[in-house]
């Protein structure tokens, strides 16, 4: 016989889960320096134009 589930219980863990997601990526985002914030959109930057400079153009 198969297990009884509660779907609202379900529903509710999933959105739970969703909102810690969303929690720790705010905490990433806001809870640095302006001069991490900095650093890390400059290297991001880089990154960026270093992989553009590596592309062909056929």
């Amino acid at each position: 016989m198969a297990e009884i589930v509660s779907l609202k219980l379900h529903r509710k863990r999933r959105e739970r889960a969703a909102k810690e997601e969303k929690a720790a990526e705010n905490r990433l985002a806001h809870g640095r320096s302006k001069t991490e914030r900095k650093l890390t959109e400059a290297l991001n930057e880089k990154a960026q134009k270093d992989l553009d400079a590596l592309k062909r153009e056929d």
